[in-house]
């Protein structure tokens, strides 16, 4: 069962940082995370909701897609996290920069695995594009490495079918939110099969009979979000391939 470190290890450290990624690895983490935004630019940025207000202190504010990069480069994303968990703060979070995809490529390739979401790509044209000249740029597809190097996921249908469409190469993971039960889910499971590496469903609705439709159908399973160790024995007993969680080194005790 893989780790992929959820927005890197951000139960210790801010979200979507290179403080929160380097712990991820240091733990021994399968798989770094990143939530894609784009800029006004057309710069991908990891950070995971649509707007800086949640994560940014000061003057930055509103939605990523209405500033330029060079606008939020001096964004502090760190220090949010210090005075939300006293507990875990460190001095060194605070003034923490928004990365681009490119500075996380350019600072881990060849020594960790990306796992990478495109967020409401439909409000980002060209997301999917920008993405792929990146993954194509760091040489992130050639390598025949098992797992793989890059996997891509989205709840968009469209967005995995245009990076297919782009790349058929690409592993790719549909990302499903609750209740995706029944009919409606084994129709998915056979339209995926077709070009898809795995599914992502959340952790309330991953049971048995989730894992073995999903194997039938020669696709993984990796499910979201997951920091209760019992859950990640049980997880592990009923056979998903890896688990999305903030504690990395909670799963991989």
């Amino acid at each position: 069962m893989i780790v992929i470190a959820h927005r890197g290890a951000s139960g210790y450290a801010p979200e979507h940082t290179f403080a929160s990624w380097d712990l991820a690895l240091d733990m021994g983490a399968d798989y770094l995370e990143q939530d894609l935004q784009m800029t006004a630019d057309g710069v991908l940025i990891v950070m995971h909701d649509d707007t800086l207000d949640r994560t940014t202190n000061g003057a930055c504010r509103g939605a990523v897609h209405e500033h330029a990069l060079a606008s939020i480069a001096g964004c502090d994303v760190g220090s949010w996290f210090n005075e939300a968990h006293p507990d875990r703060a460190r001095p060194e979070f605070t003034g923490l920069a928004i990365p681009t995809l490119e500075q996380v490529f350019e600072r881990y390739e060849g020594r960790a695995r990306f796992y990478v979401e495109t967020k409401k790509p439909g409000a980002a044209p060209g997301m999917e594009d920008e993405l792929l000249r990146l993954i194509r740029r760091h040489g992130l597809l050639e390598s025949a490495a098992e797992p793989p190097t890059v996997i891509v996921q989205s709840f968009s249908a469209a967005s995995l079918r245009k990076l297919n469409t782009l790349e058929p190469g690409l592993a790719l993971v549909r990302l499903f939110g609750r209740h995706h039960t029944g009919f409606t889910l084994q129709r998915q499971l056979d339209i995926l099969s077709r070009f898809a590496f795995g599914i992502g469903p959340s952790r309330a609705d991953t049971a048995e009979q989730l894992v073995e439709a999903a194997h039938e159908h020669g696709l993984v399973v990796h499910p979201w979000t997951v920091n209760d160790t019992s859950e990640m024995r049980f997880f592990s007993a009923i056979g998903v391939d890896g688990i999305f969680t903030d504690f990395p080194d909670r799963a991989l005790s």
